[in-house]
């Protein structure tokens, strides 16, 4: 890495907060895993001291909320109570489970209203790295705290020192260091998206893990952020990508000089310390002067001599991908700023740009905006779908499926890792396959928070 992206910061880039801008595992588990999440305002300290503690909406009293760690293969049970002012619920990001449980008011549940509880109960196939969230005014709820980590453990643990989720978000605050409450800002739904002005690493302007030299550690990578697109390095740590979005290479990679994580996704990284005994190592985030610090690991002196490389981890159940027979469907992107919406469809309704723009409504898909009456396929169960997407506006987004994970069919025709969430640039096309094995109705969106609301979902059936 060159010596320019070295020198880190601890200042953070803030709009209306100059004075903070100069500031500095469990055992195994039954089958069956109970937990209480209880959702409700709390208070933390996301400013430094001299600052008011931040009033958050979370789970379990913080944010992020009650990290879950269950064994692959395990039952989740968690009763979630609803002490907020709003409806809401959960949804379990990655984890392909049964449509019922994946936590969509409109499409999977009724809402969770104020003072009501509801019981989510099903199995995590899927051992790796995944999150929950809120799914109802997810650009408010999200935003105020309702987020958490879901660990889902290998059989057999793999040969680390230390398994640390680093949850990256940003948060928009006032000059009192309470959230903005101007979550509707058409600004935020038109352009590229809503992004905080205090950079936070497990709900901290900056983590700190102290470890050992030769420490090899897990780091379970987490963008949890409304829009914001990280470009992440590390300083004192080497090592190598183990999976994506929860679903393990089948090659571990050279770790590279940049890791670029959009919005929802996740990387799990193997990483040995390099640093020496009394130095700090570094997660950060690239900045065109340097970097700025997310997590600082305060090295001490160990005993482990450096380890080979690792092997890969344990393959997720695998739905193979059948690209000969596979049934296409193309997926076109317009509006945003810069390019308004002329008029779409809205509800069973064409309405003009102007109309649309009054309901907050700025971008569509195939000239729908929001979510439409029929699906944008109806697979059979095993059939192999592949989906054309056209980005056809000024900005990126990340586009996200519920319930299966996809790969990318890349210009040469071969497939790239499964996913549950890819990063589409400006102007590109890309395309994606899966093989749609999970019967229900699931959602596809933008996790551009922002640019879900204002008009960037549709939805894929499959039938048993």
């Amino acid at each position: 890495m060159k010596a320019h992206l070295m020198r880190l910061s601890r200042r953070h880039a803030l709009q209306g907060l100059t004075a903070l801008a100069t500031l500095p595992a469990l055992p195994r588990m039954a089958r069956a895993t109970a937990h209480r999440l209880t959702l409700a305002p709390a208070s933390q300290q996301i400013a430094p001291p001299n600052y008011p503690a931040t009033d958050l909406w979370c789970v379990n009293g913080t944010m992020p909320g009650e990290t879950l760690r269950l064994k692959q293969g395990a039952q989740l049970v968690a009763k979630v109570e609803n002490r907020l002012s709003q409806p809401t619920s959960l949804h379990w990001h990655g984890i392909r489970i049964d449509n019922a449980m994946d936590g969509v008011p409109g499409v999977t549940q009724d809402p969770i209203q104020p003072g009501e509880t509801f019981t989510y109960d099903f199995a995590v196939p899927d051992a790796g790295s995944y999150w929950y969230h809120s799914h109802a005014q997810s650009v408010e709820q999200v935003e105020r705290g309702l987020q958490g980590v879901l660990i889902v453990e290998e059989p057999d643990a793999p040969d680390v020192d230390q398994d640390l989720p680093l949850v990256i978000d940003d948060l928009r605050v006032t000059a009192e260091a309470a959230v903005d409450t101007a979550f509707n800002a058409p600004h935020d739904l038109s352009h590229a998206g809503r992004m905080g002005n205090v950079l936070l690493c497990n709900g901290k302007m900056v983590a700190d893990h102290p470890v050992k030299t030769g420490d090899r550690l897990r780091l379970r990578l987490i963008n949890s952020a409304n829009a914001r697109i990280f470009t992440l390095g590390l300083q004192g740590l080497e090592g190598w990508v183990m999976a994506y979005d929860g679903m393990p290479l089948a090659t571990p990679m050279p770790l590279p000089d940049q890791l670029v994580l959009a919005p929802a996704q996740r990387i799990d990284l193997f990483v040995d310390v390099a640093a020496k005994a009394g130095e700090d190592a570094f997660l950060f985030q690239f900045k065109r002067d340097g970097g700025y610090e997310l997590a600082r690991f305060p090295v001490s002196s160990g005993t482990h001599t450096r380890r080979t490389a690792p092997a890969a981890l344990p393959p997720n159940p695998d739905f193979p991908i059948d690209l000969n027979s596979a049934r296409s469907v193309d997926l076109i992107t317009e509006g945003g700023a810069m390019a308004w919406l002329q008029n779409a469809n809205f509800k069973g309704e064409n309405l003009s740009g102007q109309d649309l723009a009054q309901l907050g409504q700025f971008w569509s898909f195939n000239g729908t905006a929001g979510r439409p009456i029929e699906p944008l396929i109806t697979a059979s169960r095993g059939e192999t779908i592949r989906i054309r997407m056209v980005n056809d506006t000024q900005f990126p987004h990340a586009m996200h499926l519920h319930g299966m994970h996809f790969s990318e069919v890349l210009p040469d025709g071969t497939l790239g890792p499964l996913r549950d969430t890819l990063l589409m640039l400006r102007g590109e096309t890309r395309e994606i396959a899966f093989q749609a094995h999970n019967p229900g109705d699931w959602l596809f969106h933008c996790h551009m928070l922002s640019h879900h609301a204002a008009g960037m979902g549709t939805w894929v059936r499959v039938t048993a």
